[in-house]
C-alpha cells in the first residue's frame, strides 16, 4: 500500500481532505461513480456497502447502505449536482433511511471532489461545505476524517487490485 495518506484542513466551513493515489485519474474517476466499483470500498475498514441506487447525473441519486460487522447500518443519500469527468464530482450528501428520507437534526453537506493529475499518479481532493460551525464540529466528532482515511485506505488497495487484474 501506498505511504499516501490523507491530509485534512478546516477553511471557514469547509472540511478538506486530500489523498493521492498510485492510478491513472480516469481510472481513480471512475472508483466513484460506478457502483460495481464503490462497493468495493466505499466505507470504513470492515464494513460493507450496498449500493441502492446510483443515477450519475445532474438530479441524480446515489442512495446506500454501509454495514459494521456487527450489523450497525449507516445509510446515505446524496443528490448529484454537477458531473464533469474524469475532473470534478459535485453532490449534496446526507444522512438518510431506507426510503431515502433526510435524517432530521444531521448534517447535509456540499461535496465538490476534484480529480487532479499529480505527475503518475492522482490527487483526489475533496471539500465539504457546511450550514454552520456546529454542522461541521458534528461531522469532525463524528470521525469523518478517521473514516474517510479508511475508506481511502481501502480503495488504494482496491485499485492496486484492480490494475494487477489489467
Amino acid at each position: 500500500m501506498s505511504a499516501n495518506k490523507i491530509s485534512s484542513k478546516v477553511d471557514g466551513l469547509e472540511l478538506i481532505m486530500e489523498r493521492s493515489f498510485d492510478a491513472p485519474r480516469d481510472l481513480v474517476f471512475s472508483m466513484f461513480v460506478e457502483r460495481e466499483h464503490v462497493a468495493r470500498w466505499w466505507g470504513p475498514t470492515g464494513w460493507d456497502t450496498t449500493v441502492y441506487k446510483m443515477e450519475v447525473k445532474p438530479g441524480g441519486i446515489w442512495h446506500y447502505c454501509m454495514r459494521s460487522p456487527e450489523g450497525q447500518e449507516a445509510w446515505g443519500k446524496s443528490t448529484y449536482r454537477e458531473i464533469d469527468p474524469p475532473n470534478r464530482l459535485v453532490y449534496v450528501d446526507a444522512f438518510s433511511d431506507e426510503q431515502e428520507n433526510e435524517v432530521a437534526d444531521m448534517p447535509v453537506m456540499l461535496i465538490t471532489t476534484d480529480f487532479v493529475d499529480d505527475e503518475a499518479s492522482c490527487k483526489v481532493i475533496s471539500a465539504t461545505k457546511f450550514d454552520s460551525q456546529e454542522e461541521l464540529q458534528k461531522v469532525i466528532e463524528m470521525q469523518a476524517v478517521e473514516g474517510m482515511a479508511e475508506t481511502y485506505d481501502r480503495l488504494e488497495k482496491y485499485l492496486t487490485e484492480v490494475q494487477q487484474s489489467k
